[in-house]
């Protein structure tokens, strides 16, 4: 009996939702964003994966996430330099408002059961392997990513 009720309850229970996030970029506005958003996806109780694909590959690959940097939008960011004191007073204003740096949010997103996937296509043409890849990346087909996006909930690209 008590195995019946288990399997009943089991084909009651309704699925979980799923929440999947594209990351094209590896600039801090290119990072943070996916992985807090998916941090709260899965508080949320939802299953939650992040897809790095193109330069967004490079925030998953072994020692990348401490180079992350914030690129200025416009003229300002083609100023030699700019992007190095942008990111310090970028980092200084993360730090003031007690939001973890990158490597820690990444590591906290997969502790919390965020999934990070890399995108094959992506891999191949910049001739990666998977060990150049922080521990427990999956890396994925386009088509397969499509079908883990159908089925989710709420898709991001950002």
């Amino acid at each position: 009996m008590d195995a019946s009720k288990k399997n009943m309850e089991e084909k009651t229970a309704p699925p979980t939702e799923k929440a999947t996030f594209i990351c094209a970029r590896d600039t801090m506005d290119g990072v943070y964003p996916p992985l807090l958003l998916a941090i709260n996806a899965r508080r949320l109780g939802m299953e939650a994966t992040v897809f790095f694909t193109f330069m967004g590959l490079n925030a998953i690959r072994k020692g990348w996430a401490k180079k992350i940097k914030f690129q200025m939008p416009g003229f300002m960011g083609a100023i030699p330099g700019m992007a190095s004191m942008a990111t310090g007073m970028m980092k200084k204003k993360i730090e003031k408002a007690g939001i973890p740096p990158i490597d820690d949010l990444m590591d906290m997103a997969q502790a919390e059961g965020v999934k990070f996937v890399g995108c094959k296509m992506t891999v191949d043409m910049m001739e990666l392997s998977e060990d150049a890849f922080i521990d427990d990346v999956e890396i994925m087909t386009a088509e397969d990513y499509m079908k883990l996006a159908k089925s989710a909930k709420l898709n991001m690209f950002i």
